[in-house]
């Protein structure tokens, strides 16, 4: 414990006042964040916490919402269906890109760029605008903790920002890719970017991943442990944007970040590594936040590739 303890704060005193990058400027609310912020945690699977810095401060979740999403399609339609309908490969491009769209027929390849979350999105199963909203809303929920709750000030930001998803749920639309409505799809991916969550939260739902399934925080078994590879390789593959094969050579983890600022990395059968620092690098990943993971996952000897 107290070598794991020895590890974060090095990492977080290292870099916690690196330079370099900008916040999100594209989107007001995000813009406006602090810059200095900065926080660093670890959930593991038998439930034992670990965070520094400003652990308490609660910012968007943006596109790591994504993976809850495609935790929730997983569980009403198998990961058959999921590969089959949105698709399992990196695009190569930028995570709004149209055209990677228009490169293969409209089908979105992932779903954790943003055509293939609003695929993701649109695949569930729900009576309603507000029931698919509120059934991610409670994955969230369940991976991380009943805390996380919609920003309606972020909300209003995002939407007010967010035409280029609109004109790729219509391209998806008329390609057959996308299965609802092309505006409540887009609506409801939006709310879903629009929450509010702290780094220890952030932690515990990569370690409900990291223990197949299970929240090792409440203990409740929210997804099939069968799928929880599905998920991962999905991250590795695609979750930092266009690092993402950069990331796994060098730190070896599948991990997923946000424009909100927000990264986690995930050990699987050990624990999940969260930090949040809103400054980005031109991928859209959190500066400090990769710096500070990678030297916690390396002192660990945390590369899932290595013997």
């Amino acid at each position: 414990m107290d070598h794991l303890q020895n590890i974060l704060e090095n990492a977080f005193e290292q870099f916690h006042g690196a330079q370099g990058g900008h916040n999100a400027d594209y989107i007001p609310f995000l813009n406006n964040i602090p810059s200095e912020l900065c926080a660093l945690a670890v959930v593991d699977v038998k439930g034992n916490t670990w965070q520094l810095g400003d652990d308490e401060y609660r910012f968007a979740i943006e596109s790591i919402s994504k993976v809850c999403t495609l935790a929730l399609a997983m569980a009403q339609k198998g990961p058959e269906v999921v590969k089959d309908k949105i698709g399992a490969s990196p695009t190569g491009m930028p995570f709004n890109s149209v055209l990677a769209l228009e490169l293969h027929g409209g089908k979105p390849l992932s779903p954790l760029v943003n055509a293939g979350a609003m695929s993701t999105v649109s695949l569930l199963t729900a009576a309603d605008r507000d029931a698919r909203w509120q059934a991610i809303l409670t994955m969230q929920q369940k991976m991380g903790s009943h805390q996380i709750a919609l920003s309606d000030e972020l909300n209003t930001s995002e939407q007010s920002t967010n035409a280029h998803n609109k004109g790729i749920a219509w391209l998806l639309y008329s390609a057959g890719y996308l299965y609802s409505d092309p505006m409540e799809a887009c609506d409801v991916y939006t709310r879903q970017c629009s929450t509010l969550l702290n780094v220890v939260e952030l932690a515990t739902m990569g370690a409900t991943l990291a223990n197949g399934g299970q929240n090792p925080i409440t203990g409740e078994q929210v997804l099939n442990p069968e799928h929880t590879p599905y998920i991962l390789a999905e991250m590795m593959m695609e979750g930092m944007y266009d690092s993402s094969g950069e990331w796994a050579y060098s730190v070896g983890l599948p991990s997923k970040s946000g424009v909100g600022g927000g990264i986690v990395s995930v050990v699987p059968g050990v624990m999940a590594i969260a930090a949040f620092s809103p400054q980005l690098d031109e991928m859209g990943n959190s500066v400090r936040g990769q710096k500070m993971i990678a030297q916690v996952a390396n002192a660990l000897n945390f590369n899932l590739f290595k013997a």
